[in-house]
């Protein structure tokens, strides 16, 4: 095992990460987080960037096929 001093090395740096990230960090309010689930909940999605349809979009849409 000739790396085994790397391996400590690199654990005692994430846990160092870890013990500073939770000494730093406020505790969670969970009635003011967002639901994890929102199904139904009337809420609008956000995030997801990558599934938004791009500035003008609409524009570029073919006509739609109901003609009432």
């Amino acid at each position: 095992m000739r790396r085994g001093h790397v391996t400590a090395l690199m654990a005692i740096g994430v846990a160092g990460l870890l013990a500073l990230d939770h000494v730093q960090s406020q505790p969670l309010n969970p009635y003011d987080a967002p639901p994890m689930i929102a199904l139904g909940s009337g809420l609008a999605a956000t995030g997801g960037h990558c599934a938004a349809p791009p500035p003008g979009a609409d524009r570029l849409a073919p006509p739609s096929r109901d003609r009432r």
